[in-house]
């Protein structure tokens, strides 16, 4: 999806807080090997932030070299598969892609954000806030946002509750040894 120049200038003045400006747009199968290694770059940048947590037997997935991420981040064919089965954006700075996120509709104005990875070089710029705003105000008439992530992860917990998730539970997958954090956000 590409922005108005409206929404580009409203995004535009969001990421002037934060020197980073971008865009958004949907996501396109000649996009899937620059999606999978930012992604990959992503998910193990948090595996060696946290060793003993990250890349620990509880992973689903690793990558060659050990470290690891959710269920097909290294992967050009599960990439593939989520841009058709949710809604998938990319994250662009210029040309380059620098993030995307993948929703899912679960239906009856509920979505879930499945994954949000921006590539390090390019965190703790507001980016990923950008983007959680950007998808909120797309899809206005979602009413309950919800999504998880691991308990290990605090950086992520600290992302999502300062925009507005309150975190409802936890679980522990079937045939995992994870704990997630679930986390919802409902709008008027």
């Amino acid at each position: 999806m590409v922005l108005t120049d409206r929404e580009v200038a409203n995004y535009g003045s969001m990421a002037a807080e934060t020197s980073a400006v971008v865009r958004f747009e949907k996501a396109r199968t000649q996009d899937a090997e620059a999606l999978t290694e930012v992604q990959r770059r992503a998910f193990d940048d948090d595996s060696r932030r946290f060793p003993g947590q990250a890349a620990g037997d509880h992973r689903e997935s690793r990558s060659a070299s050990g470290v690891g991420g959710p269920p097909g981040y290294d992967s050009v064919e599960w990439t593939l598969w989520a841009m058709k089965a949710g809604i998938y954006y990319k994250i662009l700075a210029g040309p380059q892609i620098i993030g995307g996120m993948i929703l899912f509709d679960m239906h009856k104005r509920h979505f879930n954000l499945g994954r949000i990875f921006v590539d390090p070089g390019w965190q703790n710029q507001g980016i990923g806030s950008q983007a959680v705003r950007f998808v909120e105000e797309t899809f206005r008439y979602v009413k309950r946002w919800s999504l998880d992530t691991p308990a290990w992860a605090v950086r992520n917990h600290h992302f999502y509750e300062k925009l507005g998730y309150v975190k409802v539970g936890e679980e522990i997958p079937k045939g995992l040894n994870i704990r997630l954090y679930l986390y919802e956000k409902r709008t008027p």
